[in-house]
This record gives C-alpha cells, structure tokens and sequence, in this order.
C-alpha cells in the first residue's frame, strides 16, 4: 500500500511546529531549571537547555517513528532530517529572547520573571518556526518525512 503525501500549507506546519515546541519545552524548561537552581552561569545553563531541547525534541519523534516499525537506525536518521532545522531555529529565537530580554537570564526559579520570560521566549520561537516547518514540508522535507511513516 503506498503512504499518501504529506500535506502542505499552515495546519500541517502548525502541527509539526506543535510536536517540535513540546520536545523543545520540555528540554529547554528543564534545562534552565536545572541551572538556576545549581547556580550555574548563563553559558553553561543555555547549553544544558540546548541539549536537552534536542534530545526530548529527536525523542518524541524517534518514538513516533519507531513505532511504524522503523529499526533504530532508520527512525533516527528520519528524527534527524525531520527535526534538526526545527528545533534549531526554535532554539536559536527562544535563546535570543532570553538573552535579549532584561533580567531573564538573572531571574530564579521562584521569580515570576523566571518563567514568564520562559514562556514568551517559546511563544516567539514557535511563532518563528511555524513557516519554517511550512517550508520544510512542502519541499518533502521537516515532518513531511515523518508523515511518510505513519500509518505504516
């Protein structure tokens, strides 16, 4: 049975931007936690936050396509080419804005700063990332290829 295409335009670009903010969010919020809270410096905290982003993004895709019955191999070569610009550029803009964005970098855990300078930060990076995924897909590319994958 040959998979359908994968659709193009805004709504499948929302969806994949959705998938690429929940891993990002998680790794993000969890590294920068995880910093403040052992009093890390911004360099150290902002690549803890960085990797993690990457891992939990790769792990919600790595975990969707493992389940069309890819190998292990196969499902991380596709995480990979599906996701890397994504969460590159959502980390790039959600970077920025705590850098750019006065006391953030500064802020603790118990400061409200701390976390609605968090949660800007993402709402501007999805917002940044969602026409980059739209151009991604139409091209077959971004989560056009995990698309390819479901409903294996």
């Amino acid at each position: 049975m040959d998979t359908p295409p994968a659709p193009t335009g805004w709504r499948p670009a929302l969806r994949a931007t959705g998938h690429c903010l929940a891993g990002c969010a998680v790794g993000e919020v969890s590294g920068m936690a995880i910093g403040t809270a052992l009093g890390w410096t911004n360099v150290p905290t902002l690549l803890l936050a960085i990797a993690l982003a990457f891992v939990f993004g790769y792990s919600f895709t790595l975990r969707s396509v493992l389940r069309s019955g890819l190998t292990l191999g196969a499902a991380l070569g596709v995480a990979l080419a599906a996701d890397t610009l994504s969460i590159a550029t959502m980390e790039l803009v959600d970077n920025a804005v705590l850098l750019l964005l006065p006391g953030a970098m500064d802020a603790h855990l118990d400061d409200h700063l701390f976390w609605w300078s968090l949660a800007l930060a993402l709402a501007l990076a999805f917002v940044a990332t969602v026409p980059v995924n739209r151009h991604l897909i139409a091209r077959g590319r971004g989560h056009a290829v995990v698309h390819r994958h479901h409903g294996r």
